[in-house]
């Protein structure tokens, strides 16, 4: 008597294999999960320990590592040179700093700080910082489709024309309106004409300070997780070809053209964030120079000396040049010389980097440790 098992239908061996939905939720949403903790506990327990000094620097480190790894998926991943990458956060900045200044007037007839930990003044901020990115990404994508074309150096010139164009816009606007009455009288076209001109953007309430950093680390790991998923997916397989041969990329079916505005736009957008979280740490006024040429600069070495596509190699070169110069603070004559000198033998000794393309747990010395313990 023959007891073979009966023959499943096609439906029924797929659905076998199919992923279940549950799963695939849990383990998208574990990370932010984590993150939620991590920026609590930076929050309750680190900033309060620390004291302000060192909760400011805390601070400068996470808005550096944020800025640092928006610009590395398009200097590292896509290996496109652009140095004009404050203008994005100069965008957010500035949209940030005015959706919650006169936000807060609109909605509660005060510029005052508005509720404690998580509350409607903080959810304004988390607001204004989301809609900068946005702002921020569309002018990513008109710089992007018309330069994107370019290659090299061309590009860069085309970036940082982009970031003087934004400084110097911003540098013409009309004074900081004071007046409730009058802010409640205008409208968001007029409002968005007073951003403070050469003196700056000043009097925003500051939902950041040493001891409420919540929001920077939070999208610290945000940031991190995106970058994560973006170079271990297709799209981010794509980037990788393109920055190694745009042309063999391009040859085998890469859309060079539309996988570089991708990342652009992607780029900005977090960098915009990071220039509204960086306009709101200041306190007192945001400056068109505070994001001008200089600070790109400074990002772009946070990404050369972390090496160009590896995450934690832009941690660790964003949280050594913040911390550098306090370091060196005590020789304040020669301060400056002995951080350049770093610089120098670090480019001389790593030409690539610290790390490379690779990241940390991709190093041969952590798979060796690692690797035993596992053993």
């Amino acid at each position: 008597m023959s007891t073979t098992a009966p023959v499943k239908s096609l439906a029924e061996r797929a659905a076998a294999h199919r992923a279940n939905v549950f799963a695939i939720i849990g383990k998208s949403a574990w990370p932010v999960a984590a993150g939620f903790v991590f920026a609590y506990v930076m929050q309750m327990v680190v900033a309060p320990g620390v004291g302000d000094f060192y909760g400011k620097l805390m601070l400068d480190v996470g808005i550096a590592i944020l800025a640092g790894l928006a610009l590395n998926i398009v200097n590292g991943y896509a290996g496109q040179f652009s140095i004009g990458h404050a203008g994005f956060m100069a965008v957010g900045g500035y949209v940030a700093a005015g959706i919650v200044y006169y936000g807060s007037i609109k909605l509660w007839g005060s510029r005052d700080i508005h509720g404690g930990f998580l509350g409607p003044g903080e959810l304004l901020l988390l607001a204004g910082c989301v809609i900068g990115g946005l702002f921020a990404a569309a002018a990513g994508v008109l710089v992007g489709l018309p330069s994107l074309r370019l290659r090299g150096d061309y590009l860069a010139i085309v970036t940082l024309g982009f970031g003087e164009i934004v400084r110097v816009l911003l540098q013409q606007t009309d004074d900081v309106i004071l007046d409730p009455k009058k802010v409640e009288a205008a409208s968001p076209l007029e409002l968005a004409d007073n951003l403070g001109g050469a003196l700056g953007f000043f009097g925003s309430p500051r939902y950041l300070d040493p001891k409420n950093p919540f929001w920077i680390w939070l999208f610290v790991v945000v940031v991190l997780i995106v970058s994560y998923r973006l170079k271990y997916s297709s799209k981010g397989r794509q980037l990788l070809a393109v920055r190694e041969n745009e042309v063999a990329a391009e040859a085998v079916g890469v859309p060079t053209t539309r996988v570089k505005v991708s990342a652009f736009v992607t780029s900005a957008f977090f960098a915009g964030i990071g220039g509204g979280l960086y306009a709101h740490e200041l306190g007192n006024s945001l400056r068109p120079a505070d994001l001008g040429f200089q600070k790109s600069i400074d990002l772009v070495i946070i990404v050369v000396l972390g090496g160009m596509g590896s995450m934690t190699g832009v941690v660790v070169a964003a949280t050594a040049l913040t911390i550098l110069p306090e370091v060196f603070r005590e020789f304040s004559e020669y301060r400056m010389i002995f951080y350049a000198l770093a610089l120098i033998l670090m480019m001389i000794l790593r030409p690539k980097g610290l790390f490379g393309l690779k990241e940390l747990w991709e190093l041969s010395i952590w798979r060796k440790v690692f690797g035993r313990r596992r053993a």
